[in-house]
């Protein structure tokens, strides 16, 4: 006796329609843009300050409580993965190298999507559902403590 047969109809494409090649264009180059100034940069030895190189004045936050604002040392780990000091950028400021290394993965993400039609895009949109936002939320309270503590 055979089995029936199931029919399934696809409900999604194989491959990405020009609207999501074009966003994966737009992210790698934002994402490359990012990653470029990054590199360009010199961390500073204070773990903290980095951004005034770009003509950025001095964090107010930190000039009026000197605690350190929430995003304290973000652009001095994204420096230090620049230049491929992992350790560094994470003793610095650690969700500065999650989210270095996100940048660098959303670059290659958009880069594929882009140059092949690639699906993948799509599930990165997983990363907005609300648990893997308050994840990140939390991940960044605990890095904004742990910078706080080694102020």
């Amino acid at each position: 006796m055979n089995a029936p047969s199931i029919q399934t109809e696809r409900t999604t494409p194989l491959r990405a329609g020009a609207g999501e090649r074009i966003a994966g264009a737009a992210v790698a180059s934002i994402a490359l843009a990012v990653l470029g100034v990054a590199a360009w940069l010199s961390p500073a030895e204070q773990g903290h300050g980095t951004h005034v190189q770009m003509g950025l004045p001095a964090c107010t936050w930190a000039v009026w409580f000197d605690k350190p604002c929430p995003t304290c040392g973000m652009t001095t780990a994204f420096a230090a993965a620049g230049e491929g000091r992992w350790l560094d950028a994470l003793a610095v400021q650690p969700a500065g190298m999650v989210l270095s290394v996100m940048t660098a993965a959303a670059f290659w993400l958009g880069l594929h999507t882009a140059a092949t039609g690639s699906r993948l895009g799509s599930l990165a949109a997983t990363a907005t559902r609300p648990r893997s936002v308050t994840m990140l939320i939390i991940g960044f309270l605990i890095a904004w403590g742990y910078k706080i503590f080694v102020w």
